[in-house]
C-alpha cells in the first residue's frame, strides 16, 4: 500500500456479529490457533486491508490483500471488509484499486467462505452500475475466487512479473497443465489482463490510469464529443474510385500510430477480448486530449479478428459507463475471414461491435483514415457521425471481389470501382460521411 500510494488511513473495521463459534462456523479443529499464529505473523486482524488513499493526486479507496494471513484466503469477516470498501467508494464516488494476492476461498469455513464470492461479485456489479472504475493488481499469486470475482471483474488488469494467476491454484490443477497458461505473462498472451508491470513501474502506471479516469463523468453523463482528428497524408482527393483504393492501400499512407500520436498528449491501452484473443491490428485504450480523457479505438490496417472487434465492444462499453467520449480510427481491408476467424466467431464478434456503438450513450466520432473494407470496418463507424480524410475509401466490398462475383474480367475492376462510388467526396454525396476532414491548418473544401 505505501509502495503504490501517496499516503492512506486505514478503513474502520466492520463491526463481526457476535463472537462466532469457536474454530469458526465448522467448528474446524485449529482453526482459532491458526488464526492467532497469522494475526502474530502478520500484525493483522484479517487477510485484507482497506483504506482510504491518494494516489498521485487522485483519492481512491485501496484495498490489499496479506498472503501471509492465512494465503490471503477469503472468509466471512474479509468479505465484510471489501463489502465495506465497496460501500465506501460508491458513497464517496471514489475509484477502487485492488492489490490482490490470494490463494481463494478459506476451507475452514467450508461454504460459508465460497459464499462470500456472491457478496463481492454483488458489491462490484454495484460500483460498475455506479459509473466508477476498479484498476486491479494482480500479485504473486492471484488464484481461486478472488481472481474470479475481485481481479477478472475489474475494468483494468495490471499484473506483476511472474505472479502466478488463474481460477487453479497450482497445488489443484491437472499434473499436466502447463504452467505458462498460469502466468502473468501467459494470461497477457491470452487476453485476459491488460498489461504485465514491472515494480518499480506499478505507481506510475496506476497514476497515470487515475488521471485519465479522474475525467469519467459518471453513469447518464453526456460529455461533450470527441473532434475528427485532422488528415495526416494528402489533402488532395482522388480522381477515380481505383485510385482511392491505390492510395488507401499505400504502405507510406499514416496509419493509426501516428494519428493517436499527433492526436493525444498522452494515452493508456487495454489489451485483448478477455475471452482469450488478442489483435494486434487494433488498438484500444483511453488518452489526454487538451486535458479531456477521450477513448479509442484504432483499427491499424490490417484485416480485424474476432479478438480485435471484441476488444474494442469491451472499450466502447467501459468508455459508455464511465461517460468518457469515444474516438474509433477505421481502416482495415475487412473482417478477417479466414477458418480461424470463423471457429473464433467471427460473426458474433462482429455483431456485438456493431451493437456496443448502437447502444452507446455517450458521442462516438469516428474517422475513416484508409481503408474501409466492408462491414469489418462499418463495425466500428458511429452511425451518423462518420468522417474521412481525402486518402481514403469505403466501400461494400473490395473492387476486385465485386468484379469476381459479378463475372467481370479482372481488367474491369477500375470500372468497377468508379461504380461503387467508394471515394471520399462520392461518401459525402450520398451522405454516408459528415464531411472529408483537411490536413492541419488546411481550409475544408
Amino acid at each position: 500500500m505505501a509502495a503504490v500510494s501517496d499516503s492512506y488511513v486505514e478503513l474502520p473495521t466492520p463491526e463481526a456479529p457476535g463472537s462466532g463459534r469457536p474454530d469458526g462456523p465448522l467448528g474446524w479443529r485449529g482453526y482459532d490457533a491458526s488464526r492467532s499464529r497469522a494475526r502474530d505473523r502478520t500484525g493483522e486482524e484479517e487477510s485484507v486491508v482497506t483504506a482510504l488513499a491518494t494516489v498521485g493526486g487522485t483519492e481512491v479507496v485501496l484495498i490489499s490483500f496479506e498472503f501471509g494471513y492465512l494465503g490471503g484466503s477469503l472468509g466471512e469477516r474479509t468479505g465484510d471488509r471489501l463489502v465495506a470498501a465497496y460501500t465506501e467508494a460508491r458513497e464517496r464516488r471514489l475509484p477502487l484499486v485492488s492489490l490482490i494476492a490470494t490463494g481463494g476461498s478459506r476451507m475452514q469455513e467450508g461454504m460459508r467462505a465460497l459464499t462470500q464470492l456472491q457478496r463481492v461479485a454483488g458489491q462490484s456489479a454495484r460500483h460498475h452500475a455506479a459509473g466508477l472504475a476498479h484498476l486491479a493488481v494482480l500479485r504473486d499469486p492471484t488464484t481461486g475466487g478472488g481472481w474470479a470475482t475481485l481481479g477478472a471483474a475489474a475494468d483494468v488488469l495490471l499484473a506483476l512479473p511472474g505472479a502466478q494467476i488463474g481460477f487453479a491454484g497450482s497445488r489443484v490443477r491437472p499434473a499436466d497443465a502447463d504452467p505458462a497458461a498460469y502466468c502473468a505473462e501467459g494470461q497477457l498472451a491470452a487476453g485476459q489482463i491488460d498489461a504485465v508491470v514491472p515494480p518499480d513501474q506499478l505507481r506510475g502506471t496506476l497514476q497515470r490510469w487515475l488521471r485519465l479516469l479522474a475525467g469519467a463523468g459518471g453513469p447518464g453523463a453526456v460529455p461533450e464529443a470527441a473532434p475528427p482528428p485532422a488528415a495526416l497524408g494528402t489533402g488532395n482527393l482522388p480522381e477515380t474510385g481505383w485510385r482511392a483504393v491505390v492510395r488507401a492501400r499505400d504502405a507510406r499512407r499514416p496509419r493509426a500510430e501516428a494519428y493517436l500520436r499527433a492526436y493525444f498528449d498522452d494515452w493508456e491501452e487495454i489489451h485483448g477480448d478477455r475471452c482469450g484473443g488478442t489483435d494486434s491490428g487494433i488498438r484500444c485504450g483511453l488518452g489526454h486530449r487538451d486535458g479531456r480523457t477521450i477513448a479509442f479505438a484504432a483499427q491499424c490496417g490490417t484485416a480485424t479478428l474476432p479478438a480485435g472487434f471484441r476488444t474494442a465492444a469491451r472499450l466502447v462499453r467501459l468508455a459508455d459507463r464511465l461517460g468518457i467520449p469515444v474516438l474509433t480510427l477505421i481502416d482495415t481491408p475487412g473482417a478477417a475471414n479466414d477458418a480461424a476467424a470463423e471457429r473464433a466467431g467471427a460473426g458474433a464478434a462482429i455483431a456485438d461491435a456493431f451493437a456496443a456503438l448502437a447502444s452507446a450513450r455517450v458521442p462516438v466520432t469516428s474517422l475513416l483514415i484508409g481503408e474501409g473494407g466492408s462491414g469489418g470496418a462499418l463495425a466500428l463507424a458511429a452511425p451518423d457521425r462518420l468522417w474521412a480524410t481525402p486518402d481514403s475509401y469505403f466501400s461494400v466490398i473490395a473492387p476486385e471481389l465485386a468484379a469476381a462475383i459479378l463475372k467481370r474480367d479482372p481488367q474491369e475492376v477500375h470500372h468497377t470501382a468508379d461504380q461503387l462510388r467508394i471515394r471520399p467526396q462520392d461518401l459525402l454525396a450520398l451522405g454516408i460521411i459528415r464531411d472529408i476532414v483537411p490536413p492541419a491548418g488546411a481550409t475544408p473544401a
